[in-house]
């Protein structure tokens, strides 16, 4: 037993000597260990002979059952067999047991599940993700999930404390109880010696030891079949064989279901079912709790807690901590305070990490491991709202130190050490962001190296240059791709805004909003769009530095949306400014354009001769300058001021030539508008069955181009058209949905011709005192906003009124009205 005695002390010592002393030991002769093992004799006499210089791990596991050795000798046997002897303090037993949770592990039953696959077929399993998003709690949990899958269990080893690369191996072998040998580096001792084992070492924190974590898992990983390395890491690793998981923040409620509301307002039961079952309020609310004993979730703090937990990005440190400051601070003043995240999110645990102590901290903890290079292009990114392109990040972060043929690999970087989040879409656009607490601590950086304001500028002057290059398309054949653009675009150019306004930058501005303004029309933002148009005018008023073409354009733009509104003395005002510029540059097309809102404003109004006039001159100047588009529009609303005087024959003719013209250029909205109208021409001639497939086509075109200005005028002339037919539970359908998006637009015109059709649709239905109350309402509405209801629609109108008024009476009428 000599051999194995100078084995068991660390001493080397051959593999066949250990064999020859384990089986005398064992009482066994050559043949009877072969019939055990279930090896053959010769394969047996091989081994002892030492014919096979690193005999197969298999083979030797069976030689060390058939011989019963306990689980020293086993180490001993196993390792010898590797080429190596094993230290005293060869790898224990069984592995110290991981850390207890000190609070409840809270949702992350999909993630859970998701790692636990991938660890089932990957050798390394990178948990990465950006500093506080929850990776080491998710790593204990599954650690605890799989231990019982491994032979030799679960080590846990902490390189947080760290700061030497070199230790790295030395930290593991430590756990292991692994001593270096004399002949062989720490790391190769340590393959040899975990050759044989099946266990997961978790390899937590590796970060800023990155490149020796990545040479340690390589050389056991290539050496060790049975051992397999969980790691939690800011960056991936980066080797052969890694498979890389980002853990996501937790669980947010959608911005949809939170909605713009005051904490007052009393929660919908679709948002309470939201938020309830966020686990990033579930998180908050337990511990807000272990501070405030009986804190809950309540109607009174519902929305408080979930926009807390939205602007913090579901981050579960910074959760934590916000969720500690309640005891102090109550919800009220927590959420005035939590813009100031870094201030506030401070009161961390005492025997935390460092790094995990302060969001400040953990955000600092990311920034430290960069190079200047990383550092340079982090500060540049957080300039950016709700993302940016490729295309983006080149354009803003390079110059100054950084080349633009760079950016793409450094972006990667950044995206490796999880300081950028990419987002890719359902066609494969990818798109990339800053969390809100990172972006917030680039963006001081940025100002503390004093490089804002060149960086806002690229900012504004790449987003001007996208909005120019959208503004043709979004009047052409293929508009979905470019408005889908815009709305990914549309915080940045907000952002721009802001900024041209702030340096006074007039001329910028007034193209940024002269380029987005349709954008802004289709979309149902006229009320913003409106206010930065205003504002940029008022603002070329005072420097006086814009071109006449530019504020031209603007004043037509605005003047559009005013009358979207319904602003219509607004609207005018506007446009005649416009028209009255265009005319000194001698701009026939942006006369035409002028001419056009001028005259559209005077048909909602029911001026219909002026407003003839005003169009016939547009479709002139229109047609001498070879604007197609400008003509078409110009003749589908002449088409209109036909209809409303009720003579669809002159609103037929004019609106087939428009459609021609619209149909000629691809012009998928124009189209959809002029079927729409060609849908009200038939319901007024009682064709109905006509009526309803133009506007069911209108509405398929307009849903497509994501118009919801068209789709409420659509769905209004649907449900005119089942109110006709007798259809009332469909009617009502349609002319509520449609009157839904008008609200959700701010379009008065089309919510006064909604709650006119409801209550006409009230009348066909005898509800007397709703048909009173519901046109008491659009009456007031139409004094507000000057616009008089058209002569077609008037003696209809008229009739519900009056029989409203004799089926309830005069008093209960009048009532009814004012309650409208």
């Amino acid at each position: 037993m000599a051999a194995a005695g100078r084995a068991m002390r660390g001493e080397p010592g051959s593999f066949a000597e250990l064999l020859r002393a384990f089986r005398t030991a064992a009482g066994l002769t050559q043949e009877e260990l072969a019939a055990r093992a279930g090896l053959s004799g010769r394969g047996v006499q091989d081994l002892k002979r030492g014919l096979r210089r690193r005999p197969h791990v298999d083979t030797v596991r069976r030689v060390a059952a058939a011989l019963d050795l306990e689980e020293t000798q086993r180490a001993a046997f196993l390792a010898a067999a590797a080429g190596t002897a094993v230290s005293n303090a060869a790898p224990a037993v069984k592995p110290p047991p991981l850390p207890v949770a000190l609070t409840s592990f809270i949702g992350r039953e999909r993630e859970l599940a998701e790692a636990r696959r991938l660890l089932a077929t990957a050798r390394l399993l990178t948990l990465t993700g950006a500093g506080g998003v929850g990776k080491t709690r998710l790593a204990l949990q599954l650690a605890r999930s799989v231990a019982g899958v491994f032979q030799d269990g679960v080590w846990l080893v902490d390189l947080a404390p760290l700061t030497d690369p070199t230790l790295v191996p030395q930290a593991v072998a430590s756990m292991l109880g692994v001593r270096e040998q004399p002949t062989r580096s720490l790391s190769q001792t340590l393959a040899e010696v975990l050759r044989s084992r099946s266990l997961l070492l978790v390899l937590h924190n590796c970060e800023h030891l990155v490149s020796a974590c990545a040479e340690l898992a390589e050389t056991l990983l290539r050496a060790c079949p049975d051992v397999r390395i969980l790691a939690t890491s800011r960056e991936v690793l980066r080797i052969g064989g890694e498979t890389t998981w980002r853990v996501p923040p937790l669980g947010l409620p959608p911005l949809s279901a939170i909605g713009a509301g005051s904490a007052d307002d009393r929660p919908s039961a679709a948002m309470v079912q939201a938020v309830e079952g966020s686990e990033a309020v579930q998180l908050f609310v337990e511990r807000a709790a272990a501070g405030v004993p009986g804190f809950t979730l309540s109607q009174h703090n519902m929305l408080t807690v979930a926009r807390i937990c939205q602007q913090l990005d579901g981050l579960a440190l910074a959760i934590e901590l916000a969720a500690a400051r309640v005891s102090a601070l109550g919800m009220t003043q927590l959420a005035a305070r939590i813009a100031d995240r870094f201030r506030v999110l401070t009161a961390g645990s005492r025997t935390a990490l460092p790094q995990h102590r302060t969001l400040r901290a953990t955000v600092e903890w990311s920034y430290a491991l960069l190079d200047a290079a990383e550092r340079r292009l982090f500060e540049r990114l957080a300039v950016f709202a709700g993302g940016w392109t490729l295309e983006a990040a080149e354009a803003v972060g390079a110059g100054d130190g950084i080349d633009s043929a760079d950016v793409m690999d450094l972006l990667a970087r950044l995206v490796d050490k999880s300081l950028v989040v990419v987002q890719e879409s359902p066609t494969g656009d990818v798109r990339y962001r800053l969390l809100e607490t990172m972006r917030e601590y680039g963006w001081e950086c940025l100002v503390k190296s004093g490089a804002a304001e060149p960086t806002r500028r690229r900012h504004a002057l790449f987003h001007l240059a996208l909005a120019e290059r959208a503004k043709p398309e979004l009047t052409g054949a293929q508009p979905a791709m470019w408005l889908r653009q815009l709305d990914h675009e549309h915080d940045n150019i907000r952002t721009a805004l802001h900024w041209a306004i702030e340096v006074g930058e007039s001329e910028l501005g007034l193209r940024l909003t002269g380029a987005v303004w349709r954008f802004w029309f289709v979309r149902g933002h006229e009320r913003e769009g409106r206010r930065w148009l205003e504002e940029m005018l008022a603002l070329a008023e005072v420097d006086g530095r814009a071109r006449t073409w530019t504020r031209a354009d603007v004043l037509s733009g605005a003047a559009a949306l005013a009358r979207d509104q319904g602003d219509y003395h607004r609207a005018a005002e506007l446009a005649e400014t416009g028209l009255a510029l265009f005319r000194e540059i001698g701009d026939k097309g942006g006369s035409g354009w002028a001419l056009q809102h001028l005259g559209c404003t005077a048909r909602d109004q029911a001026d219909y001769v002026r407003a003839a006039r005003l169009l016939n001159e547009s479709v002139l100047l229109f047609r001498e300058c070879g604007d197609c588009r400008g003509a078409a529009w110009a003749l589908h609303n002449l088409a209109r001021v036909a209809r409303e005087q009720g003579d669809c024959t002159a609103a037929s003719r004019l609106s087939e030539e428009s459609l021609a013209l619209f149909r000629s250029r691809g012009d998928k909205r124009g189209i959809a508008f002029v079927l729409h109208h060609q849908g009200c021409i038939a319901r007024d001639l009682g064709d109905y069955a006509r009526a309803a497939m133009l506007s069911e086509e209108s509405l398929a075109l307009c849903r497509a181009l994501g118009d919801d200005g068209g789709s409420a005028w659509a769905l209004n002339n649907l449900g005119r058209v089942a109110a006709a037919q007798g259809d009332f539970v469909r009617a009502t359908a349609s002319l509520e949905e449609g009157l839904r998006l008008s609200r959700d637009r701010g379009d008065r015109r089309e919510i006064v011709a909604g709650v006119e059709e409801l209550a006409v649709l009230a009348c066909a239905q005898e509800q007397l005192e709703r048909t009173a109350r519901l046109f008491g309402a659009a009456e007031l509405m139409r004094e507000l906003i000057c616009a008089r209801r058209p002569p077609a629609d008037q003696a209809r109108s008229d009739q519900c009124i009056a029989a409203a008024r004799v089926g309830l009476g005069e008093v209960p009428f009048a009532v009814a009205w004012d309650d409208g």
